[in-house]
């Protein structure tokens, strides 16, 4: 799957000029936690989100005074940044300018990893600028609540299930052989020897992810001479 399997394309958006009280307002009416931005052009100028209003002097949540010696501390740019974050009156002084995008073509796993590596909920789908949706983490695991709710009820001979099991387990090192894996009524009976604990557990949820396993039965053990750490 891919982006723009999952993305929301009823986006909701604000021009730079907007003030953050008016960001404010749309956001609680509309139950969002974050919007883009646009410029002028209409091409994506910045992300605003709640965290980027979470510290307002009007509703006293700014950053407490910090003593000279932090002051000291602290990069003047920062001092500034903390300061626009507090009281600017206009969004595009409060955004993120810096925006995470990807493409609608961009697969799930990269957005995934995205989302994690830059500690972001949301990242806007955009092409030549201009915004086609937003992945969020919450349409992620929609897409996981979808998946689960597909064709696990298919009906597999044992055989066509155990050659799907080896299948699967074929392109990992952790595997143990292809006659290892016994189905009989739909139940995947997985033999063989393992080295660690995360083995054991990866082989079986390798089973039990192939559509029409109706359960597993782990019989793995460690070698006589091997400890597992």
């Amino acid at each position: 799957m891919q982006a723009s399997d999952i993305m929301t394309t009823e986006v909701i958006s604000v021009p730079v000029s907007v003030s953050v009280f008016d960001v404010a307002e749309l956001m609680a009416k509309h139950h969002i936690s974050g919007l883009p931005v646009l410029g002028d052009d209409g091409k994506i100028a910045g992300m605003v989100s709640e965290g980027d209003l979470l510290h307002r002097v009007e509703t006293g949540t700014g950053k407490p005074q910090r003593s000279w010696f932090a002051e000291f501390l602290y990069s003047t740019r920062r001092l500034a940044t903390e300061y626009l974050k507090e009281h600017a009156l206009k969004v595009s002084d409060v955004m993120t300018a810096n925006v995470v995008s990807v493409l609608p073509q961009t697969p799930l796993a990269d957005v995934a990893d995205l989302l994690q590596r830059h500690r972001i909920k949301r990242v806007p789908v955009v092409v030549d600028g201009k915004v086609l949706g937003i992945v969020s983490r919450s349409n992620l695991v929609q897409a996981l609540a979808r998946a689960a709710q597909g064709p696990s009820d298919a009906l597999a001979s044992d055989e066509a299930l155990r050659q799907h099991v080896v299948q699967v387990l074929s392109g990992h090192r952790w595997a143990m052989a292809a006659e290892d894996v016994v189905v009989k009524d739909g139940i995947v009976h997985l033999w063989g020897t393992v080295t660690s604990e995360e083995e054991r557990r990866a082989i079986c949820v390798s089973a039990e992810r192939v559509i029409g396993v109706k359960g597993v039965e782990d019989h793995l053990g460690y070698p006589t001479y091997f400890t597992p750490m």
